[in-house]
């Protein structure tokens, strides 16, 4: 008798997905790409996902309802809301682990970008996390952790900025590790908000 099929929940699905898209960029990936990292058949992500674009979509659709989920796991790393916005930024490298596999993500972005399904999920994304970054700014003028003139909204969307202009820069340079690269921008901007003595910038 044959063994059941591997049970793979969507989740692992997305996750094998994910990974395989470090890998290879959008014209390269395969289903039999995603199936083979998934431990599954390309047969069966057919029957769940119907096509390459169908499991694409829909993990689309997943990351763009993930905002909130994904600064829930950057609230639950830390009890400091300045050292959850500091995760985000770390989390942030996490697309560029060398400089190919950034240029692969961005690859998969101009799609985001011009593909309209894939760009109403991307805005959705956006929009949380815009929230996101100012709700934590607003706990970090409360606790003390940014100063009470901080601007909340202006310092969240500077926030956003810089650690997307921050993964272009560092792959010109690629000077040291992406994510050391991003936390010192991200730091320069929050230095003039934290309360003397509490700012991790360092002075040269």
């Amino acid at each position: 008798m044959s063994p059941a099929p591997k049970k793979v929940t969507d989740d692992d699905v997305f996750a094998a997905t994910q990974r395989a898209m470090m890998r290879r960029g959008p014209q390269e990936l395969t289903l039999a790409d995603i199936a083979g990292e998934a431990g599954v058949t390309a047969g069966r992500l057919v029957q769940r996902f119907g096509s390459k674009r169908g499991l694409m979509l829909a993990l689309s659709n997943r990351f763009g309802g993930g905002g909130e989920e994904i600064f829930a796991a950057l609230r639950r790393s830390t009890p400091s809301p300045l050292g959850a916005l500091r995760e985000y930024a770390s989390c942030m490298a996490g697309l560029a682990p060398t400089a190919d596999a950034l240029a692969r993500n961005l690859a998969y972005l101009q799609i985001d970008l011009t593909d309209p399904e894939f760009r109403r999920n991307l805005l959705a994304n956006a929009r949380e996390t815009r929230r996101q970054l100012e709700a934590l700014v607003r706990e970090a003028v409360a606790g003390g952790e940014l100063v009470e003139t901080t601007p909340v909204r202006q310092l969240a969307r500077t926030v956003e900025t810089v650690v997307s202009g921050a993964l272009m820069t560092w792959a010109c340079y690629q000077e040291g590790p992406a994510a050391r690269w991003l936390a010192r921008e991200v730091e320069a901007v929050l230095a003039p908000y934290v309360p003397s003595g509490r700012s991790r910038l360092k002075r040269r």
